[in-house]
């Protein structure tokens, strides 16, 4: 007898089908689950991953030191500078007549001093020939008393004698007086040290460097931004010119919530993407330091919680991170620049108390400024020659 299967119903089918597809459904879940975990317990737990983070470096505005208008600006945005390198010039007219005018008051003084010089020596000749003077009656009246009992000198003559001693004692001690006022205003010094020198010295150089100071000079080396200045501008003191951008010394800022910070300390390898070359160029730095407060303490209104402005949110503190010097140089990057930063806090680093941050030895130095008196001594050594007294052939 011959068995026939009875033909299951197409609802029966498709029940086992929809099965077999959410088992495999879940079987699929449940690997990547496990997948993920173990990403998670290997990689991702101990890594704190940031996209409130940036490019920054050092910004150097410049600013006129003086007044004057301006006559050249020989830069433009996007132009590399050298330090030393004149970026613009002003006019310097009015500098320029102080300066002739501050020559001139030193020469002025240079010639006071000498006629000071002058006056003491003269008084001081004047003081012995009066002392001389005063020595000989003096004598002579000495003389006159030991024989005056023999009637050799009238009384007359001896009291007339008496008479000129005590003059020229008034006399002598006169000049002695103006000798002293007039020593007092030379005393130990010369002509190129004496005070008042030294004073009209002082502001020759003041308006000598603000002669020189109408070419302002890059500070250092980089890159120009934010020019604002323009020919026949007027400037004073402290109007904003332009800036310069050194591209060879950046850093990483990323702004980490509190509750993250917990791992996070110096030393320890950051992995850095930026925006500009996308996720194909990794920059590799490492963490510095943390900073010493959250943005908000450092804002206009600090939170006070007794004045009702305090809200208690989770706080981003932030992490300065450094960059590596080639790397820089393969992928130039530019303040300002989108960054997502991933530390590795599997590596253990140094205590937050300790921070690796230090200051490179030419990012934060310039001596462009030490040289703006270079010339100045020698000018003021040339007018105190030329105005002073030739010497005394006696």
């Amino acid at each position: 007898m011959t068995k026939h299967t009875v033909p299951r119903p197409a609802s029966q089918r498709w029940r086992r089908k929809r099965s077999r597809r959410l088992a495999g459904v879940l079987l699929t879940a449940g690997l990547l689950a496990c997948l993920c975990f173990a990403y998670w317990q290997a990689f991702a737990r101990h890594a704190v991953v940031t996209n409130d983070a940036y490019v920054t470096g050092n910004l150097v505005p410049l600013k006129a030191q003086t007044s004057g208008t301006v006559v050249d600006v020989r830069v433009d945005d996007t132009q590399y500078v050298r330090e030393g390198d004149v970026l613009v010039r002003l006019d310097g007219l009015q500098a320029g007549i102080v300066l002739e005018q501050a020559e001139a008051d030193l020469a002025e003084i240079v010639r006071q001093v000498e006629a000071l010089f002058s006056a003491a020596a003269m008084l001081k000749q004047k003081m012995a020939a009066r002392t001389a003077a005063m020595e000989r009656v003096r004598h002579d009246l000495a003389r006159y008393h030991s024989v005056a009992g023999d009637g050799a000198v009238s009384g007359q003559h001896i009291e007339d004698t008496g008479f000129q001693l005590r003059e020229l004692e008034a006399e002598v001690r006169q000049i002695g007086a103006e000798l002293q006022g007039a020593e007092a205003l030379v005393h130990e010094t010369t002509s190129a040290d004496n005070p008042k020198v030294r004073l009209a010295a002082n502001a020759l150089k003041r308006a000598y460097l603000d002669r020189v100071r109408q070419d302002i000079i890059a500070p250092v080396s980089g890159y120009v931004a934010k020019r604002g200045v323009q020919p026949g501008e007027q400037v004073r003191p402290d109007t904003p010119l332009l800036a310069v951008v050194p591209l060879d010394y950046l850093w990483v800022e990323a702004n980490f919530l509190e509750d993250e910070l917990t791992e996070i300390q110096p030393g320890q390898p950051v992995e850095i993407t930026v925006d500009l070359y996308g996720r194909g160029v990794v920059f590799h730095g490492e963490v510095l330091g943390l900073g010493a407060g959250t943005g908000s303490v450092f804002g206009l209104l600090p939170p006070e919680n007794a004045t009702g402005n305090y809200i208690h949110i989770a706080e981003r503190v932030p992490v300065r991170i450094g960059l590596r010097s080639d790397e820089l140089r393969s992928h130039p990057l530019r303040p300002g620049l989108s960054v997502i930063a991933r530390i590795d806090t599997r590596r253990p680093g140094r205590s937050v108390l300790a921070p690796l941050t230090t200051t490179p030895s030419q990012a934060y130095r310039t001596e462009i400024y030490d040289r703006q008196l270079d010339g100045v001594d020698t000018l003021i050594r040339r007018i105190i020659e030329e105005n002073r007294l030739p010497p005394s052939k006696t």
